[in-house]
């Protein structure tokens, strides 16, 4: 019978490591918190789920803040599209291909790019699950998920697409096809609609109309056509300066403007769409249409749903000062998937990101944010093929100007401004993490001014 060796120190060492290092790969989120070192599969200083505009910004603003290496992004999709540009691509002025890169190549170096989808939030532990049950774990947590479209709570929709004469700027399988039923347009109802929801880009619904009557004017149609606007909400936009001078351009160009309608149902076999009065509920009316664009209803993503990390609506619940969450101090929101009482644009995004960078680094060296958010958001009304009306404003649904000259009118430098400039800005120094809004110019050019 052979006796039993003595083990050596050395080897009992190495045991020990290659069984912490097994537990450490296989084990729950709880573990990884033992030693982040240990865990660099598994763990990062900064996970950030979602690689839209506001993922890829505050990636880019972490990478140099903690590090090469320490930081993730959680994202799916292979390619990342700039969508502010599509109101331009369904009136045919942009091609849709001008919006769209590989998401590899604005994933920034040194950062981790997760190709997966997340799952589910468990911040007790400090810790997301992604496919096939995997656990990342995190120190600080950015959720940037954006919002998810709701075409089937039309009914007749999404199938309804596949059908001619119907199209919506709001989805990459979509946007052509407004586009091509503009440029098939003969004679009838040219219909336009805003949903009884949260939208992105609110003014995207008119963007598209307003192109659509100039094309038909330039086209000889004009005459043939009956523009409708059918909205569900009770005004034709939030701030007062910018919906008088909305209001005197459908009236000049003979647009009629239908208030609390909501669509329910599109019957594209028959070319009819279906609204609902939300002043009587239950009381419809069909309208016959020759183009229908679509806006469709939109909501959290279903991952956010009944998310701890959400309030009852499913939105992330942050204060709207610091975009802090409001009950997990290590978890921060940005963007469209937020409860934040503004307007869900890419220029928000922007103003958001300059702040959230400060609050995450007074956070980080264990300080209160002192930096706040005042709402900024900007929507480009286009107006015409070489027309904007250049609407920004706060919380408080006040405009808040970044040029000294009034910007409630129709200007083709604002036009140039979004088709030509914002995309540069977006792709150039916004996703680098270098644009964060116009706040610190829009001083300069005042003061220039006096």
């Amino acid at each position: 019978m052979a006796t039993l060796g003595v083990m050596s120190p050395g080897l009992h060492v190495h045991q020990c490591t290659q069984l912490l290092r097994a537990a450490i790969q296989s084990g729950s989120c709880r573990t990884l918190h033992m030693s982040p070192r240990s865990a660099a599969k598994e763990y990062y200083d900064v996970v950030v789920v979602g690689g839209g505009a506001g993922g890829i910004t505050m990636s880019a603003r972490m990478k140099r803040k903690v590090g090469a290496g320490k930081v993730a992004v959680i994202e799916p999709s292979e390619t990342h599209y700039y969508q502010p540009m599509w109101t331009l691509v369904g009136g045919g002025a942009k091609k849709l291909a001008s919006s769209a890169r590989p998401t590899s190549s604005v994933i920034p170096s040194g950062v981790k790019w997760i190709k997966s989808e997340v799952k589910g939030f468990d911040p007790e532990k400090n810790c997301i699950r992604i496919d096939d049950d995997k656990e990342i774990s995190y120190k600080y947590l950015i959720i940037a998920l954006g919002l998810k479209l709701q075409y089937e709570k039309i009914k007749g929709l999404p199938e309804g697409f596949n059908y001619p004469k119907i199209g919506s700027n709001y989805s990459v399988k979509t946007v052509e096809k407004t586009w091509k039923a503009l440029q098939d347009f003969k004679k009838g109802n040219a219909i336009f609609t805003f949903p009884n929801t949260p939208v992105k880009c609110a003014g995207a619904p008119q963007k598209i109309m307003y192109l659509s009557e100039e094309y038909l004017r330039n086209t000889g149609k004009r005459a043939n056509a009956n523009f409708i606007f059918n909205t569900s909400l009770g005004a034709i936009f939030t701030v007062k300066k910018y919906a008088d001078a909305l209001l005197e351009i459908i009236k000049e160009r003979n647009i009629q403007v239908n208030y609390k309608h909501s669509l329910i149902e599109v019957r594209p076999d028959l070319q009819e769409a279906v609204f609902e009065n939300l002043d009587n509920p239950g009381e419809t009316k069909v309208f016959q249409y020759e183009m229908l664009h679509v806006t469709p209803p939109m909501g959290p993503p279903d991952v956010l749903v009944n998310s701890p990390v959400s309030d009852a609506a499913g939105w992330v619940d942050v204060s709207k000062d610091t975009l802090q969450h409001k009950k997990y101090p290590n978890i921060f929101g940005i963007g469209d998937c937020t409860n934040l009482p503004t307007s869900k644009t890419a220029a928000a995004i922007a103003a958001q990101s300059a702040v959230l960078d400060k609050t995450i680094s007074l956070v980080m060296n264990n300080q209160s944010s002192s930096a706040k958010y005042d709402g900024y958001t900007s929507c480009p009304l286009v107006t015409g093929y070489r027309k904007v009306i250049l609407a920004e404003f706060d919380y408080s649904l006040q405009p808040l100007e970044t040029f000294p000259i009034d910007q409630g009118k129709e200007r083709r430098t604002m036009y140039h401004m979004k088709a030509d400039m914002m995309p540069f800005l977006y792709w150039q120094l916004l996703l680098r993490g270098y644009w964060g809004g116009p706040a610190p110019y829009r001083k300069l050019l005042h003061l220039g001014m006096k």
